[in-house]
């Protein structure tokens, strides 16, 4: 079981039940098909059983963006000679300089973690560094 601290209370998360499962089935006929799944929490400190719900309460078309770059990508980034504390960063963050390339390589994560989006070179790169 999980434990949450909620609203100041200490719970652990018990059974998570499907519409239509023994337990569900008054609230399905009242949420109907919004009704996405009864939890039951239970809290040990005042005794107490929890029941909550989870419901859809809009819909709408949604595309996923085919351009989203995975967090574990490695993409290439500009520093320049001389940034010597940015350099440490990159290199403490996991980068590596790429020597044939003349850049450093970073997982997109952490090029979004250190703010270095406008550095990112999206062609080949042969620059000065």
């Amino acid at each position: 079981m999980a434990r949450h601290h909620n609203r100041g209370i200490s719970v652990t998360t018990g059974k998570k039940l499907k519409p239509g499962e023994p337990g569900t089935k008054k609230l399905l006929s009242e949420y109907g098909e919004r009704l996405l799944c009864v939890r039951y929490r239970y809290d040990t400190e005042k005794k107490r059983r929890i029941k909550t719900i989870e419901l859809i309460i809009a819909e709408e078309p949604w595309q996923p963006s085919s351009r989203r770059i995975p967090a574990n990508k490695i993409i290439h980034v500009r520093v320049k000679y001389g940034e010597v504390e940015l350099g440490r960063q990159v290199r403490a963050a996991g980068g590596t300089w790429n020597r044939a390339k003349r850049v450093w390589e970073l997982p997109y994560g952490e090029v979004l973690r250190l703010g270095l989006t406008e550095r990112i070179i999206h062609e080949q790169y042969h620059g000065e560094e």
